[in-house]
């Protein structure tokens, strides 16, 4: 099985975002509006940052945490915050109650079920009473395109998610197409939207 470990998995993320096409036609303008009307200026924990995509268009004060040291390097050399778990729960801004939201964009499919809601979970106290919480996962068509991939899933599988860490879901949406486009459009998600609980 492939793994999103390592300095290949860093590299091919790079590839994929740095393509040509994709910067001239601009292809992530409608996924950066859609980031800022969910989590709007909050200082955002982006667990699962990758090479810092989504980071770069979060609030003042948002912090990227990944388990790939080389693309945490890759995220600093780009003049973001981010850490390898363990240095984040060594750092200030591991201190809880740090944070307004927590985004987890292509994070739980890429793991199995108890492992997803152990990593989830584990950054729940980062959050202060009342944070949003989004979680954005691949449809049918973007599953498929990545061998790291290990469970699919969809609506039913992340409100379950919440539900079991005690998060209320608000709203469940697929963009940036309707639904019936997931299983021909790459880049067609399953986004969360919800929050932990008040004080």
């Amino acid at each position: 099985m492939s793994t999103t470990e390592g300095s290949s998995y860093t590299e091919r993320l790079a590839r994929l975002e740095g393509a040509r096409w994709k910067r001239l036609l601009d292809v992530q303008a409608p996924y950066r509006r859609n980031l800022r009307r969910l989590v709007g200026d909050r200082a955002v924990l982006d667990v699962g940052c990758g090479i810092g995509r989504n980071l770069a268009n979060l609030g003042p004060g948002s912090v990227g945490v990944d388990h790939n040291a080389h693309s945490v390097a890759y995220c600093r050399e780009r003049g973001m915050t981010a850490y390898t778990p363990d240095d984040f729960r060594a750092s200030t801004h591991g201190a809880p109650r740090s944070f307004d939201g927590l985004l987890a964009a292509h994070l739980v499919e890429h793991m199995d079920r108890p492992s997803a809601l152990e990593v989830v979970g584990s950054y729940l106290p980062s959050l202060r009473p009342g944070a949003v919480v989004v979680v954005i996962t691949p449809q049918e068509r973007g599953y498929a395109s990545d061998a790291t991939h290990v469970r699919f899933c969809g609506f039913a599988e992340v409100a379950e998610l919440y539900a079991t860490l005690g998060l209320t879901v608000r709203t469940q949406a697929s963009f940036p197409l309707p639904r019936w486009a997931g299983k021909l459009f790459t880049y067609n998600e399953f986004v969360t939207e919800g929050s932990i609980a008040s004080a």
